[in-house]
């Protein structure tokens, strides 16, 4: 059998980056990082989370996988830094380099904040993208898929319905993109002038009540108030009926299918509250192995690095 050189990744910041054994591998060692698996790190490792948008998730998540990597976590407030002065993100990144910064996971609202910062010559720490604007977001489909694959064990005949909040969700575009490469069928269901056609790419748009009952992971996106220049129109209750999933809706999937969220949920819209708690529903899990997914990728990058005695 013939061994494959690991992918290099000294940066993670979208999924096209990723070929599909390199997912395999993540979730496979992602998977091994929740049975006990652990890493030593000869040599002191610095990281700072840069979030420029609220995040408790993702943000904690993240500090979580690093602190279970032995690693040390510099604390960075956006609110009180020199970004607040009109300092750019290149001569932020460029400071926590030069004081000894290893790896900084940032989320920006600007899509594809990470590209000039990735190729520039003066930098020399590793970046891994939290989440840009209505870009990507991929250790949220990263975790998604390990949750998928810890359900059915596959993803080839999988049907995956994402419904929500399509176009403004960094969540939608890294998933269907993905799912599609491993063989999943995707549908799209939500508000018309929530979704947009370069999504055609990727699956069909359809109506939520006319799939319920034949897909296999039910995934409900956040309404995301803060990218809608207007909402004088909308209607949390009129959203609910027409889009959300509601346990009357719930009670039309196989018994087989789970529910997903990537949160954060506003319950009784997209998402009924009593859904939550129910076994069906993954959201839970999907933050569970957000650790250990992002342990993986954090490790990925460290050994591109040679960071930690890693290699």
């Amino acid at each position: 059998m013939i061994a494959h050189p690991m992918q290099n990744m000294q940066n993670i910041v979208s999924m096209r980056d990723f070929d599909l054994e390199t997912i395999g591998e993540l979730i496979t060692r992602a998977e091994a990082f929740k049975a006990g698996a652990q890493v030593h790190l000869s040599k002191p490792v610095y990281a700072a989370n840069l979030f420029f948008e609220n995040s408790t998730r993702t943000h904690t998540s993240f500090e979580m996988a690093e602190r279970k990597l032995g690693m040390t976590v510099v604390n960075f407030d956006p609110q009180h830094s020199s970004v607040a002065k009109g300092e750019t993100l290149h001569d932020t990144l460029l400071t926590l380099d030069a004081i000894g910064i290893n790896l900084a996971v940032m989320r920006h609202s600007q899509d594809g904040y990470y590209r000039n910062l990735i190729s520039s010559p003066d930098l020399d720490l590793g970046i891994i993208n939290a989440g840009d604007g209505a870009g990507e977001h991929p250790s949220q489909c990263l975790l998604d898929l390990m949750t998928i694959k810890e359900t059915f064990g596959h993803f080839a005949g999988l049907r995956v319905l994402i419904c929500g909040d399509i176009s403004h969700s960094r969540v939608a575009r890294s998933n269907a993109e993905v799912l599609g490469k491993l063989g999943a069928t995707v549908l799209f269901a939500g508000p018309e002038e929530w979704y947009d056609h370069s999504f055609d790419q990727f699956g069909q748009l359809v109506k939520i009540d006319d799939v319920l009952d034949t897909v296999d992971v039910c995934m409900m996106l956040r309404v995301q108030h803060e990218r809608h220049a207007s909402e004088s129109g909308f209607s949390k209750a009129a959203y609910r009926e027409q889009y959300g999933l509601t346990v009357t809706r719930a009670a039309r999937l196989k018994a087989s299918t789970i529910i997903m969220h990537p949160g954060p949920i506003n319950r009784d819209v997209e998402l009924d509250g009593a859904l939550v708690a129910t076994k069906r529903c993954k959201f839970a899990l999907q933050m569970r192995n957000g650790v250990f997914m992002r342990m993986a990728m954090i490790e990925r990058v460290l050994k591109a690095r040679h960071l930690g005695g890693l290699n």
